[in-house]
């Protein structure tokens, strides 16, 4: 990545629909100026109020990282973020027609895609790093969430993810990222994924309004699932039904998984999604065990107050 900060050459718009609220959405990235950083606007509400890409306005870690101000809040902004910051954009406007980011097809493919189509352009001023000189460690015991930061020998920004879901179908897997360049091709196109038994619960809530089988990797893990069971959640769901089969690796068959270790990817792309709340590009590595969105985005806080600190003792003393 280079030392220069980069925005967008031209504007570039995509139109989805929200994944719980099922309401079609369109998202309009715009270029913006030297340490503007990530802003979202909601075009659809009086005054058009912006919402900063920040760990500090962080409302709700519930199915996705949900960013608030006022009235106005931005759902799912992490697939987003992780594309914008990945492929090397610190100053981006993301303008959005409704509460929640389209979930397209529940990966970051569309958004990397929407950014080539326009291409990037240097501005007149240096990238603002956060070098990690020391490890920041973070935990949380009821979800066994672990993360950490360490610093790196070259300086470079590197992911390494565990996930263990204790499940039959989706035991530990293992995924890293050693420079951004990877993100494209590796990271990007991996989708979002969900368990049978949290769709229908979800389902129930009117939640997900927006799912379907290809914006996610449905896994069932529980034996004995019956087709009038996947027929009452597709009714449920206000899709139409169609013959589907359990493969032995859980998945449910109107997809299939572009890697074998495809979640972890996945659970590795929110990760940088979430980084992206600090507002700085990171030099370092970054491990985490049983990621989720609260300890994402609690370690990117944890970040924050680290760079508060170095700046008022700049040397360490």
């Amino acid at each position: 990545m280079s030392d220069q900060q980069h925005t967008l050459k031209g504007s570039a718009t995509l139109k989805g629909v929200g994944l719980h609220t099922g309401e079609p959405v369109t998202l309009t990235l715009r270029p913006a100026p030297v340490g503007h950083g990530y802003k979202f606007q909601r075009t659809d509400l009086e005054g058009e109020p912006v919402i900063d890409a920040d760990a500090d306005l962080v409302i709700s870690t519930a199915r996705g990282t949900t960013l608030g101000k006022g009235d106005a809040v931005v759902n799912t902004t992490e697939h987003v973020l992780a594309a914008l910051y990945a492929m090397g954009v610190d100053n981006c406007l993301i303008q959005i027609s409704g509460p929640e980011i389209p979930i397209m097809d529940g990966s970051a493919l569309p958004y990397v895609e929407a950014i080539e189509s326009v291409g990037l352009e240097p501005q007149e001023a240096p990238r603002n790093w956060f070098v990690l000189k020391e490890p920041i460690y973070f935990e949380t015991e009821e979800k066994g969430t672990e993360m950490l930061g360490v610093p790196t020998p070259g300086g470079e920004f590197r992911l390494t993810v565990m996930v263990d879901y204790n499940s039959p179908v989706l035991g530990t897997q293992h995924a890293s990222m050693y420079r951004a360049e990877e993100f494209k091709t590796e990271i990007a196109p991996c989708r979002t994924f969900v368990f049978l038994r949290e769709l229908e619960h979800l389902a129930k809530q009117g939640l997900i309004k927006g799912g379907d089988l290809s914006n996610a990797i449905v896994l069932e893990d529980r034996e004995g699932t019956t087709q009038e069971q996947l027929k009452d959640l597709a009714k449920a769901l206000g899709r139409e039904y169609q013959e589907v089969e359990i493969r032995r690796n859980g998945v449910l068959n109107l997809t299939d998984l572009k890697y074998f270790n495809e979640p972890a990817r996945h659970k590795l792309l929110d990760i940088i999604g979430d980084l992206a709340l600090v507002g700085r590009p990171i030099k370092g590595h970054i491990l985490a065990a049983r990621p989720g969105h609260f300890g994402n985005t609690t370690f990117a806080k944890r970040i924050k107050e680290k760079i508060k600190e170095e700046e008022k003792d700049p040397i360490g003393h």
